[in-house]
C-alpha cells in the first residue's frame, strides 16, 4: 500500500495511550483508513516514572479499548491470556495494575498494529483543495530517512498529549540539579540524591518520587524536604459516588455550562483528579514510621501550604526562596537536587502555525471544542480536527483520565464514519449532575 499518495479517512497525530486506543478500535473497521504518525521510536508511556510499586490509578477495565468493546482482541485481559498470566492476575486480586505492566501492554497493542508509524514527527499541517473537497495535508519528517513525507486526510485526531508545567519564575534555575518529576528515572543516576534534596509538588508524581528518594536515602543517607503550596497532602477523591464523575454523563452535564461556570468548577475539583492515591499516602506514612521509631531522625521534611518562588545557583548548593500561604512567613531553604512535581499543561503544536488563524480560540487562548471532540475552525473542510486530552475546560476533569478514552474514541470514531460504529452507553451512573423532572406519586388512605 502507499500511504503517500492514499487519502486517509484520519490521520492520528501523537501515539500516547488515547490514540493508540484509537488505533485499536479502528482495527476491525474494514471502512475508515487510518494512518498514526509519532516522533518517538517506539511507545514508552511516562518511561521515566515507571517505579517499582507504582499503579495505575484506575481499574485495569481502563486499558485501551474494553469500555467501548470488551470483545476487542486488543484488551487488557487478553493480553494477560496471550502472556500466560491469566492465573497470576486472577491470583493477584487487584483492579490497579502495576504502571509497568499497563506500559508493557501498550507496547504489545502497538506491535500488533499496521496503522502505526513510529519516527515520524509531524512538522506541518495545511489544507489543501482536492478533488473538489478541502482536505488535510499532514508533512513529517521520517528519522529511518531523514527525508519528509507528505499524507492526506479528511480528519485529524491530535493526541500529541500535555508537556510538563514548570512555573515560570523556576524555569531559569532548570538543569543538572533542577528538574520536572517527567524526567526521573532518567536523571536519577546522574543525581546525587544521598545530598539534600527538595520535592516541590503535592500530586502523585510528586508522590511517588518523594517515596522514592526516601527509600534511596534510607540506604545511603542525605536530607529530604516536601514542599506543596496546596492545603495539605491530600488524597485524590475515589468513593464510589465520587468515581460517577469520571463518566459520559458528567460530560453531557458539564459541556452545557457556561465557561465561566466551567471554569469555576473546576477549580474546585482539583482532588478528583490532581490529589494523590489514598495507597500511596498510606506508603508514604508507613515509610515514616518505620524511619522514625526509637525517635530516630531520618532528616525528612514535609511542609505544605508553603509557595516556592525562586532557584538560585550558588557556589556549592541551591538556594531556595518562597512563602508560607497562610501567616506570610519567608520560607528559605538549601538544597543540592530540586525535582518539580509542578504537573502538566496542555500545548498547542507548533505543527499547527500555519492554521493558527484558522482555529476559534476562547478567551483564554485555549481552543474551542465542540461537544463531540472537534475544534470549532473557520475552515472549510468537511471533516474535522479531533482532539484527544486538550478538552479538560469544555468537558471537564475526565479528559485525562484512561477510563474515559475509549468512550472519547468511540464518538470520534462514529463521526468518522458515520455510523454507529461502537454504541455509546447512556445512563452510567446512579445520581443526577443537573435536575430532572421527578413525578412524586401521592399516596391517598
Amino acid at each position: 500500500m502507499n500511504t503517500k499518495k492514499q487519502i486517509f479517512d484520519v490521520i492520528g497525530i501523537g501515539l500516547g495511550p488515547f490514540n493508540l486506543g484509537m488505533a485499536a478500535l479502528l482495527d476491525t473497521v474494514d471502512d475508515v483508513s487510518a494512518l498514526f504518525l509519532e516522533k518517538e521510536e517506539e511507545f514508552q508511556w511516562h518511561p521515566h516514572l515507571l517505579m517499582e510499586g507504582t499503579t495505575l490509578q484506575v481499574p485495569f477495565f481502563a486499558d485501551l479499548v474494553s469500555m467501548a468493546d470488551v470483545t476487542n482482541k486488543h484488551s487488557f485481559l487478553n493480553y494477560l491470556q496471550e502472556h500466560n498470566r491469566l492465573y497470576n492476575f486472577y491470583f493477584l486480586e487487584k483492579f490497579h495494575i502495576p504502571r509497568k505492566e499497563y506500559n508493557h501492554y501498550c507496547r504489545w497493542v502497538s506491535e500488533r498494529l499496521d496503522s502505526l508509524r513510529f519516527g515520524s514527527e509531524v512538522i506541518r499541517v495545511t489544507t489543501a483543495d482536492l478533488g473538489g473537497k478541502t482536505l488535510y495535508q499532514v508533512t513529517a519528517h521520517d528519522s529511518s530517512t531523514g527525508k519528509e513525507h507528505t499524507y492526506t486526510a479528511e480528519n485529524i485526531v491530535m493526541g500529541i498529549g500535555t508537556e510538563p508545567r514548570v512555573p515560570e519564575a523556576l524555569q531559569g534555575a532548570l538543569g543538572a540539579s533542577v528538574f520536572h518529576t517527567s524526567e526521573y528515572l532518567k536523571r536519577k543516576p546522574s543525581s546525587d540524591l544521598s545530598k539534600s534534596v527538595v520535592v516541590i509538588g503535592s500530586g502523585q508524581s510528586a508522590a511517588e518520587v518523594f517515596l522514592d528518594v526516601a527509600k534511596h536515602q534510607e540506604e545511603t543517607g542525605g536530607s529530604l524536604q516536601w514542599y506543596t503550596r496546596s492545603q495539605g497532602f491530600f488524597p485524590m477523591e475515589y468513593s464510589k459516588l465520587g468515581l460517577e464523575y469520571f463518566s459520559p454523563d458528567y460530560i453531557d452535564f458539564f459541556y452545557e455550562l457556561p465557561q465561566w461556570k466551567k471554569d469555576e468548577l473546576l477549580h474546585k475539583q482539583d482532588l478528583l483528579y490532581k490529589g494523590i492515591s489514598s495507597e500511596t499516602i498510606a506508603a508514604i506514612y508507613d515509610h515514616l514510621y518505620e524511619r522514625t521509631v526509637g525517635n530516630a531522625d531520618p532528616s525528612i521534611h514535609l511542609q505544605a501550604m508553603t509557595e516556592v518562588t525562586t532557584i538560585e545557583q550558588k557556589a556549592d548548593h541551591l538556594s531556595l526562596k518562597g512563602y508560607q500561604k497562610v501567616t506570610d512567613e519567608a520560607v528559605e531553604m538549601e538544597a543540592d537536587v530540586v525535582i518539580l512535581g509542578t504537573g502538566y499543561q496542555p500545548r498547542v503544536p507548533a505543527f499547527f502555525s500555519g492554521l493558527k488563524e484558522c482555529i476559534i480560540w476562547d478567551d483564554h487562548g485555549r481552543f474551542t471544542v465542540n461537544k463531540g471532540y472537534d475544534l470549532a475552525t473557520k475552515l472549510t473542510a468537511e471533516g474535522h480536527i479531533f482532539i484527544q486530552n486538550g478538552e479538560l475546560h469544555s468537558h471537564g476533569v475526565g479528559a485525562p483520565d484512561l477510563g474515559l478514552g475509549a468512550h472519547r474514541n468511540a464518538v470520534i470514531i462514529n463521526r468518522i464514519a458515520q455510523r454507529n460504529v461502537y454504541s455509546i452507553q447512556e445512563n452510567n451512573v446512579f445520581q443526577t449532575f443537573g435536575t430532572k423532572k421527578v413525578l412524586v406519586t401521592q399516596h391517598q388512605s
